[in-house]
């Protein structure tokens, strides 16, 4: 269901207003983090449907950031979803292992990105 709140954390400004523009496009409200430390603050303030976290950050990376993500009560439950130019085989299986939600590699295919989002989306544990 389009509309919820989707995080975006990626320090590359082509990449964040492409994911953007996209999911914009398909009814998601977004809001963006150039760090993972900027998207933490994000994510604590208004907690997100779910997030897509670069892993290849400046500052803090996106598995330590998921790290801190699921060390808090208030942001454990959100899914997140690693999007990244690790393509390989064994980077994939790391970031599998260190608790992502799923996997999207760039350069992004819009029909992969949208689907990959729509079934972390409904995937996701409901909170009442």
């Amino acid at each position: 269901m389009a509309g919820e709140l989707i995080l975006i954390v990626e320090d590359n400004a082509n990449n964040r207003m492409l994911a953007r523009d996209i999911l914009q496009s398909r009814g998601y409200q977004t809001a963006e983090a150039e760090t993972a430390e900027e998207g933490l603050r994000l994510a604590a303030a208004t907690p997100p449907a779910l997030i897509l976290m670069d892993i290849q950050l400046p500052g803090m990376n996106g598995i330590d950031a998921l790290e801190r993500l699921r060390a808090e009560p208030a942001t454990r439950h959100i899914p997140v979803m690693a999007v990244t130019a690790s393509a390989m085989t064994h980077d994939r299986q790391k970031i599998m292992a260190a608790g992502f939600d799923a996997y999207q590699s760039k350069p992004i295919n819009v029909r992969e990105f949208v689907e990959a989002v729509r079934t972390a989306l409904a995937a996701r544990p409901q909170r009442s």
